[in-house]
């Protein structure tokens, strides 16, 4: 029997998985803000992913970092005019009308769910490690690839039902 090699986060089964995700929400009529959470978080994957394999090759500091960086712009920014939709919303907190807290902001949804995506993909392996701990170095097949796909999804479904509701 030979012994586990290390697994590596954002793995090429996270990607596929991570881009299965965005065709699917897609292809099931979810809104732009969703679709762009899971490509988000497939561009973020893909970037992390290559990183880490040039890593290996290429001494730079912070590459794989830079890698997810590049990857989401060329992803997600050739995509932009595609799936723009263009929403607003009106915060009244504080101040006159025309202050900061009391505008009318106008937000780009496809846009602004890849930012989200690659936020909570870029956060889920610090989620696993973090469940790890309090587990005491206890883990279940595939933790990471799960409770990030987990969070994806609760964040798209979040979107989803607040897009209904209000």
């Amino acid at each position: 029997m030979l012994p586990a090699g290390t697994a590596m986060a954002h793995c090429p089964l996270c990607t596929l998985g991570a881009g299965a995700a965005a065709l699917t929400a897609a292809s099931l009529g979810l809104s732009v803000l969703s679709v762009g959470i899971f490509l988000g978080a497939f561009a973020v994957a893909m970037g992390l992913w290559i990183g880490r394999l040039l890593r290996r090759k290429i001494k730079i500091p912070y590459l794989p970092y830079w890698m997810a960086l590049l990857s989401f712009l060329t992803t997600i920014l050739p995509l932009q005019p595609l799936l723009f939709d263009n929403s607003s919303f009106y915060l009244s907190l504080y101040g006159d009308f025309g202050s900061l807290l009391n505008r009318t902001y106008y937000v780009d949804k496809f846009l602004f769910g890849s930012v989200v995506g690659g936020i909570v993909l870029f956060f889920g392996p610090r989620l696993s490690t973090l469940l790890t701990r309090l587990r005491k170095s206890k883990t279940f097949p595939y933790q990471g690839m799960i409770l990030t796909f987990l969070f994806l999804i609760l964040v798209a479904t979040f979107f989803e039902l607040l897009r209904f509701f209000l």
